[in-house]
């Protein structure tokens, strides 16, 4: 009964995402979440008390798939190998493979949907998204903190700076692969943003500009902080 019950809310949970992608959140009703679903205004009450319990479960579940994939991309990279910008670049890779083979031309960003509406929602519900957010770049931060600390840049930046902007293009990459119907915008800016990796900590000669020793490293990464 139990998983009867969670793959009820399951479809709930899936059907809304899709309508709200496509629609908004205020353009979204519970009808037309369950005639989506198949099923009663009974199993919704059953698990949500209304709408607005919706939202903030939908953006949590989102946020859930969203973080777990990411941390994926993190541990296979870590796997492979010790480098930290090697792990980086397999990082951004495992990301542009998975989003390339999206048949969804139109996906759109379910944090920039709550975003747009932010007055349909409770404030505890932007600041989720909000945090989400901040969660998300703090999971490249940690990456492009381990590459400063061992690869001496090219130019002054910060791992909050490099983090700011991959998580800025895979937002941006989604906004326009919904107005121009482009499935594979989002890669394709990844795929650049990596080869701007590669001119930032590489010397003239293309190989990987390692600094001298830790400490150098943490007195630059302090300097531009």
């Amino acid at each position: 009964m139990a998983r009867r019950g969670e793959n009820t809310r399951e479809r709930i949970l899936q059907a809304a995402e899709s309508l709200v992608m496509d629609n908004g959140f205020a353009g979204t009703s519970i009808d037309d979440i369950l005639k989506s679903a198949g099923l009663t205004k009974g199993a919704f009450f059953h698990y949500f008390k209304g709408k607005g319990h919706l939202a903030r479960e939908l953006v949590e579940w989102h946020a859930r798939q969203d973080l777990a994939l990411f941390e994926k991309f993190a541990a296979e990279a870590e796997a492979k190998g010790d480098d930290p910008l090697e792990q980086t670049f397999l990082f951004l890779e495992s990301f542009e493979d998975y989003a390339s083979k999206s048949k969804d031309i139109s996906p759109g960003c379910m944090y920039a949907t709550y975003t747009y509406e932010t007055m349909q929602f409770e404030p505890s519900v932007r600041d989720f998204v909000a945090d989400t957010l901040r969660t998300w770049t703090s999971i490249y931060v940690r990456k492009f903190q381990d590459v400063i600390d061992q690869y001496q840049p090219a130019l002054p930046v910060t791992a909050r700076q490099l983090a700011e902007m991959i998580v800025s293009i895979i937002e941006g990459g989604l906004i326009l692969q919904r107005a121009y119907g482009d499935a594979n915008i989002t890669a394709r800016q990844s795929v650049q943003f990596r080869n701007y990796l590669k001119l930032l900590f590489r010397s003239p000669d293309g190989k990987p500009d390692k600094k001298a020793s830790r400490s150098t490293a943490t007195g630059v990464a302090a300097e531009y902080a």
